[in-house]
């Protein structure tokens, strides 16, 4: 079993969900993300989610766009990520990765996979790569034994959302609205039946990711998930704030919220 899923086992459990935290390598320095990522371990946050800065995303709303577009004015490249997992995994928590299919189809789809597993990744979250486009990616995660997450939305038809969790390996993404990342002011009401969808077609654990931006928020999700995504949240207390001491402090803060929300879960 993957090391995600025996997150995912733990966590159940004990009778909660699975906090996934999501940050891009590099931001704001490739230094200073180890070191928020390490913060947020140390807060009670479960799995790390890297993810790879990329100049064109579909998904990622405004503030993951401007911290992406911050490491990639900071020179980070394919490279420093694996260094960034490298040193997040060396924590002891999971680490996942995000990224768009592009970098990897660049650095090699095959070397990539084994870089990747050498440097303590636990596998891939591909929002732009669908299964049928994906022979590449599942030989070599199978090569590596890399998870292999792809995501199901609420507009998902029940042939589609089948097929899609039947080639994922460690968890399901379950996107808990139709648009791009960022915390919102109410959890989506889409969420819960989508997750009830996918539960029907496998035992998988299932993640909603998109919209969730504090504790009560997470404990909502919680409720009917196996894991609870943030990124936009976490991201924005290092962009807000005045200085590196104040951010790190700030996103030590929400983590431990977030990671109290998990543990609380509202029924």
């Amino acid at each position: 079993m993957s090391r995600i899923g025996v997150a995912f086992d733990k966590a159940r459990a004990d009778g909660r969900a699975v906090l996934v935290g999501c940050m891009p390598a590099g931001f704001p320095t490739v230094e200073g993300s180890i070191a928020a990522m390490t913060a947020m371990v140390e807060a009670g946050v479960d799995v790390i989610e890297v993810e790879i800065p990329y100049s064109d995303p579909v998904m990622d709303g405004p503030v993951i766009q401007k911290a992406s577009d911050i490491a990639l004015a900071g020179g980070v490249r394919t490279r420093d990520t694996l260094r960034v997992i490298e040193a997040v995994a060396a924590t002891g928590a999971p680490v996942v990765t995000m990224t768009y299919w592009n970098p990897v189809e660049r650095y090699g789809v095959d070397a990539f996979a084994r870089d990747l597993a050498a440097a303590g990744g636990t596998g891939l979250i591909t929002p732009d790569l669908i299964p049928e486009e994906a022979g590449e990616w599942l030989a070599a995660s199978d090569a590596y034994g890399l998870d292999r997450t792809f995501l199901v939305s609420p507009s998902s038809t029940d042939a589609r959302l089948a097929m899609t969790v039947g080639h994922c390996r460690g968890f399901v993404y379950a996107t808990a609205i139709m648009g791009v990342t960022g915390a919102r002011a109410r959890n989506s009401d889409a969420a819960p039946v989508l997750v009830s969808r996918v539960r029907e077609v496998t035992d998988l654990p299932v993640g909603v990711g998109l919209g969730v931006g504090t504790g009560a928020q997470a404990g909502t999700v919680a409720g009917y998930a196996d894991g609870v995504i943030v990124g936009s949240a976490l991201i924005r207390c290092l962009l807000d704030a005045p200085d590196e001491a104040a951010g790190l402090a700030a996103l030590r803060t929400l983590s431990a919220e977030l990671a109290q929300g998990v543990r609380t879960p509202t029924p």
